[in-house]
This record gives C-alpha cells, sequence and structure tokens, in this order.
C-alpha cells in the first residue's frame, strides 16, 4: 500500500546552490512531523516544492498514491493538501472574515449555491478556532505580527485540509498565544470540529524553530542542515543526537 505522503529524492538548486538534496521522508495519515533545522537549511524551500510554488530538479511527490510533484497550487489544494506561509501577507483591506473566505472558495469544499453563506460560517468557524473571531470584521491591517500568524492558520484549515503544513505558526506569539494554538493545533489533528470531509482531523507537517513547544505536540521529528535530511526520530531521540546537537551549536534543545 502506498504511503499517505512521500516525498522521494526531492532535489531543488538555484544557480550553484543546491537548496533541497536528494531529500526522501513519508508522513502517516495519523502524523503529526516536525521539521526543523538551523536558518538557512533549506525547510521552507522543501516546502515550497510540495506544495508547487517551486518546481524542483527532480524527484517526486506523492500524496494519497497521486505524483503531485510538479502540480500547480491551486490544484495540490483542491487534492487537500495545504500550506501555511512563513511571511503572512493577507488582503488587508479586506475584513480578516473575508479573508478566510477567500480560502473557502474551493469547489472541494464549497457546493454550489453555498458562496457566500457557506463560505462565512466556514470562515467564522476557522476564525474562533484559532482565538480571533471576535475581530471577524475588522481590516486585516488592524491585526498584530502574531495574530496575522492566526489569521495564516485559519485560512489554511477552513480548506477542510487532508495534509496541513505549517510555516512556523508560533512566530511572533507570545507564550500564552503559543500555548492556545498548539491545543488548537492537537484538537484539530484529533478530528475537531474541521474534520468535515473526513472521520479524523488532518495529518500535519509543522515547521518551527520554537523547538520546545514543537517537541510537545508532534509524533516524529525530522531535522535538515544543508539541504539535507541529518536525523529523523521521536522527539526524545532527536534532541539527544550528537549531530543534532552539532547542528545547533550555540542552542539548546530541550524537551519540556
Amino acid at each position: 500500500m502506498a504511503p499517505f505522503f512521500q516525498v522521494e529524492n526531492l532535489t531543488k538548486r538555484f544557480g550553484g546552490l543546491v537548496a533541497v538534496n536528494n531529500v526522501s521522508f513519508t508522513i502517516g495519515r495519523d502524523e503529526i512531523v516536525g521539521l526543523i533545522g538551523p536558518n538557512g537549511s533549506g525547510k521552507t524551500t522543501l516546502v515550497r516544492c510540495i506544495t508547487g510554488i517551486l518546481k524542483p530538479e527532480s524527484g517526486k511527490v506523492r500524496f494519497k498514491g497521486e505524483d503531485i510533484t510538479r502540480w500547480r497550487p491551486w490544484k495540490v489544494v483542491q487534492r487537500g493538501l495545504v500550506g501555511t506561509f512563513q511571511v503572512v501577507k493577507p488582503f488587508r483591506r479586506l475584513p480578516i472574515v473575508a479573508n478566510v473566505m477567500v480560502g473557502c472558495l474551493c469547489p472541494r469544499i464549497t457546493k454550489r449555491g453555498e458562496w457566500v453563506k457557506g463560505t462565512e460560517v466556514k470562515a467564522r468557524d476557522a476564525l474562533e478556532f484559532v482565538g480571533i473571531a471576535d475581530r471577524a470584521l475588522e481590516p486585516a491591517s488592524t491585526l498584530s505580527h502574531g495574530d496575522l500568524k492566526r489569521l495564516e492558520v485559519a485560512r489554511a484549515i477552513a480548506t477542510d485540509p487532508e495534509l496541513l503544513i505549517l510555516d512556523e505558526p508560533f512566530g511572533g506569539l507570545n507564550p500564552a498565544e503559543t500555548e492556545l494554538v498548539a491545543k488548537s493545533m492537537k484538537r484539530l489533528h484529533k478530528g475537531g470540529r474541521f474534520g468535515r470531509l473526513h472521520s479524523e482531523g488532518p495529518a500535519m507537517l509543522i515547521i518551527e524553530h520554537k523547538l520546545s513547544e514543537l517537541m510537545k505536540i508532534v509524533d516524529r521529528v525530522i531535522v535538515i542542515n544543508f539541504g539535507q535530511i541529518i536525523a529523523q526520530g521521536t522527539p526524545e531521540e532527536v534532541v539527544k543526537d550528537p549531530v543534532v546537537i552539532e547542528a545547533y551549536t550555540g542552542k539548546e534543545i530541550l524537551v519540556a
């Protein structure tokens, strides 16, 4: 049986720089996987290749048994694989709820005749899930950086993904906000109220620099450096790996 999600020998170059170098890994339907590595290690480039924003030189990305390597991003989303961005770019003049509604305008999740009413319900539910529903009618330009991160997560989960890829979802959040978002992710994964199309919540791949918070919610961790995987395993295994510790020289990695 084919893996739920598989990256196979993926390589991406920018001129003479090999940003992603022959990377391979799988994600199970029931997993939350962390993707970590020092700054500039290739994490975001890898995710952009997976979601169709960048085209790799070689290798394959397979999702639910289908090769999606060179699909356009909108088609990847319709298939059920959705990613967020490290740098958030909302429609700043639109109300916050309208920003989420845009992501819901997808034939996969919205039936004909439900374009306005149905999408607004989904959008408000998503904003409530991440904790900013009380600001739904404000322009997106009024949000802090941390709240923009939560808006980005809301836009993604409103599409009912089967695989959700989050690029630094805790970035800019204070400890209380980080804990709230982390708990929301676990709840969503276990089949929270966004499991409309499926009996279970989405699998997740999470890129994050706040390692102690990340380690509390993931089942497995993949570590990359200089575009290559240098370690994989449980959070407990990875934080004790000498190769990982060396890659993070000067940083203390703890499992709380």
